[in-house]
């Protein structure tokens, strides 16, 4: 089975399990193949914690999940080292943290002191425990699902760790017609369960391997740094995108053309991940009266193609 072919049959198997949300999966894929942390934001019950699960199944990646809670410390994450009499010795049992793909459920629930503690893990794909640097798994996500801000008992996530996920997304409600799908068919739980592993961590590699691989050409990084200009000029949003937000909307342009089938990245790619891989990292401006994802849309309407 050619690359194409694979990640087609992918996205069909990850749209059987979460009906109606086809563009929300492409983003989720394109996300993963990208190398980047991924931040699902909805209300309850609209399926984030099922789509991490069988994003992690279909990956072929060994997982885990930490229900995130007020009373979350750091080594409920990273693990603890315990004394072992049989071994005269302290011996390090490795929490959640060290997976290939951790589920970080209702991160906002947590503190922001474990919350901090996710940082490390994120950006260096490693951990520091009692002194000692321990490298985590390879390849490393996390996915994490939060709650709207407006619910009780969460803590927003400090603009530093927003920075660290490539892309958020929000599924939203079902329309009617996949809806009707979710009541009368199979459970969801079990459709994951019986999800086949579609790529081995090696498969991954390569394919990860290969959106770098693909080009952007001059014409395509001049219109992306327009982009980027026009958020840090003081009309659309209060505080404008840094380099690392650049590096990330290429990443994931190029992870999108991949996923169409191309080798170099056009415009539609840029203009199709845009809004999920920058929206979380902007405030509109106080008197834009819309929300950041309208904004960038806004945006982009006014910035000729290339």
């Amino acid at each position: 089975m050619d690359t194409q072919q694979k990640l087609t049959s992918l996205l069909n198997q990850l749209n059987t399990v979460i009906v109606g949300k086809p563009d929300q999966i492409r983003d989720c894929v394109a996300c993963l193949l990208a190398g980047g942390h991924l931040l699902i934001e909805d209300v309850p019950g609209v399926g984030k914690t099922t789509l991490a699960h069988a994003l992690a199944r279909v990956f072929g990646l060994q997982f885990s999940r930490v229900q995130f809670t007020s009373d979350l410390m750091p080594s409920d994450l990273s693990g603890v080292s315990i004394y072992e009499r049989s071994q005269e010795a302290f011996v390090f049992h490795p929490g959640p943290l060290f997976a290939q793909v951790l589920l970080a459920d209702e991160i906002n629930r947590a503190s922001p002191k474990t919350q901090s503690a996710l940082l490390e893990a994120m950006e260096e794909k490693q951990v520091t425990i009692e002194g000692q640097t321990r490298p985590l798994p390879e390849p490393f996500f996390v996915i994490a699902t939060q709650n709207p801000h407006d619910q009780l008992g969460t803590h927003a996530l400090p603009e530093s760790q927003l920075d660290r996920f490539l892309m958020r997304i929000s599924l939203g409600y079902p329309d009617r017609a996949a809806e009707r799908e979710l009541l009368t068919g199979m459970d969801r739980h079990d459709m994951v369960q019986s999800l086949p592993a579609l790529l081995t961590p090696a498969e991954l590699a390569l394919l990860q391997q290969q959106v770098l691989a693909v080009h952007a050409a001059a014409p395509l990084v001049a219109y992306v740094q327009d982009l980027i200009a026009a958020t840090r000029s003081g009309r659309w949003f209060s505080q404008g995108l840094s380099p690392r937000a650049g590096i990330a909307v290429i990443r994931a342009a190029k992870a999108q053309a991949l996923l169409s089938g191309r080798d170099y990245v056009a415009p539609d790619d840029v203009q199709a991940i845009l809004p999920q891989t920058v929206a979380h990292r902007l405030v509109p401006m106080a008197d834009a009266g819309r929300g950041p994802v309208e904004q960038v849309r806004a945006m982009i309407a006014t910035i000729p193609l290339p």
